[in-house]
């Protein structure tokens, strides 16, 4: 089951460190996703380059299973193009699953 984590506090500790929280949190959802049915590649891929594209594909994929959302395309287009909204979207939902 995922954990639920406020919003707020994603941006506060990605911003308090410099980024670092981000990598950290796209693990953990990585991982909270995987357990509900996603087949996400390792999260090593986020820091190769070209490779990372992938990957984000992979985890745009896994979120439109888990959520049951309509297209991976739009969620990779979304998270590529608007990645600041990335933590927000994705934890968001993961939030209304963990009820």
């Amino acid at each position: 089951m995922p954990t639920k984590r406020s919003l707020v506090m994603i941006y506060v500790l990605g911003i308090l460190t410099l980024g670092i929280y981000f990598i950290y949190w796209f693990v953990k959802t990585k991982n909270e996703l995987n357990e509900m049915g996603a087949q996400i590649p390792t999260a090593w891929l986020m820091i190769i380059p070209i490779a990372n594209i992938y990957w984000l594909y992979k985890y745009a994929e896994g979120f439109a299973k888990v959520t049951k959302k309509e297209s991976t395309i739009l969620w990779f287009i979304l998270f590529f193009l608007i990645s600041i909204a990335t933590p927000a979207i994705v934890q968001s939902e993961l939030n209304k699953l963990a009820k």
